[in-house]
């Protein structure tokens, strides 16, 4: 068996959950100079530009806080045009393109389809034969992610599962992964329909925290957990934060069919950056942005827990 192979089967076996929560242990510890230490090491290691943080090392008082580090302002600069969409993060294009029909793409030869990574049939039907885009981001990225297109948050969904590492040698050969997965999915009402934007969990990604609930994953329950916000108004600007991930994941974006089209050149492994545009939104005018109102309370949000999770079948 090569050595690839072997990483491969070890996933299936390791105590992922087990190892996340001993990692995310130590990433919130505060440890003085030893964190600091860490922290200097691992922006080292990784060649993080130092530059563009806002703030300096010895501010953080834990590892997580330099990890979801906040940027100088403007050190991502969102594409102006009143019809562009932008990259919701740093990292590299995993895949994108067409959804055929409910199936998307992980990586060659593996597919899964929409229901099963939204969990819920009725919101996959709204992105039939539609785009979709995934970026990976890895331990040196930025790991704030934004809102590719303004939009009205109206669901957040919940849902358990496993924790594979998802960089590329996994996803090309671990079956329907990023379905299989924890994630967190947030549906968002747009002039182009329906968008989702999703947060998908790994091994060692300590937590996924929202603008509007903070952290949410992991939240202790194996069941899944549906957030309604139709009577609050969560409304955001093209480009603003919507989240963040402690340690390295994946966001996936789904858009409806005839709504976008990619900007020519795009590729596979290319790096991507908040703010970047990505797509064009078809039949909106290049015009002056409108300011999108600022979020609203959070007391309105109504919540409900399906004992079931619509995961991909385990392998």
């Amino acid at each position: 068996m090569s050595l690839d192979g072997l990483k491969v089967n070890l996933q299936y076996f390791l105590p992922k959950h087990l190892i996340s929560w001993g990692a995310s242990v130590l990433a919130n510890a505060k440890l003085g100079r030893c964190t600091t230490f860490a922290i200097e090491q691992f922006a080292k290691h990784y060649k993080i530009n130092l530059d563009e943080m806002d703030g300096d090392i010895e501010d953080f008082e834990t590892f997580n806080e330099f990890f979801t580090r906040p940027l100088k302002p403007n050190a991502r600069p969102i594409d102006a045009a009143q019809n562009s969409i932008v990259f919701p993060a740093d990292g590299r294009i995993s895949q994108f393109g067409d959804l055929r029909a409910d199936f998307m793409l992980q990586a060659k030869g593996h597919y899964f389809t929409t229901e099963t990574l939204l969990g819920d049939e009725n919101d996959a039907k709204y992105f039939e034969n539609g785009k979709f885009m995934t970026v990976y981001l890895s331990p040196s990225d930025y790991h704030r992610v934004h809102i590719p297109f303004a939009g009205r948050l109206l669901k957040m969904t919940y849902i358990p599962g496993e924790l594979f590492s998802v960089n590329p040698l996994y996803t090309k050969h671990i079956p329907e992964l990023l379905a299989r997965n924890e994630r967190v999915i947030c549906l968002f009402e747009t002039a182009l329909g329906r968008m989702a934007v999703i947060f998908v969990g790994a091994v060692v990604v300590g937590s996924v925290s929202t603008d509007w609930d903070g952290v949410v994953s992991p939240n202790g329950s194996y069941d899944v957990c549906v957030t309604t916000y139709e009577r609050e108004k969560l409304e955001y600007d093209k480009g603003a934060e919507i989240g963040k991930f402690l340690m390295g994941s994946t966001v996936i974006c789904l858009f409806e069919k005839d709504k976008i089209d990619f900007v020519a050149g795009l590729k596979k492994e290319q790096k991507t950056r908040v703010g970047a545009k990505m797509a064009t939104a078809l039949g909106i005018a290049n015009t002056t942005p409108v300011k999108a109102k600022k979020p609203a309370a959070k007391s309105a949000a109504k919540k409900t827990i399906a004992k079931k999770a619509k995961s991909a079948p385990k392998k």
